[in-house]
């Protein structure tokens, strides 16, 4: 994937991980809100991801 489509799939992960724990936090869901947390971190990976290409790539 190149830089753009990173950050851009990781800032989708990031918002549905938000909105997933707070589903499991309205519903009491401990899995669900769980599931939010790891995508949230996911999205954040993805988009370090990207930054770290614009740098390399800037370079």
């Amino acid at each position: 994937m190149g830089s753009t489509s990173d950050s851009v799939s990781g800032k989708v992960n990031e918002l549905a991980g938000k909105a997933k724990q707070a589903v499991g936090d309205t519903t009491d869901s401990r899995g669900m809100e769980a599931k939010g947390a790891a995508q949230g971190v996911k999205g954040d990976a993805q988009q370090a991801k990207g930054h770290a290409k614009d740098v390399v790539d800037k370079t």
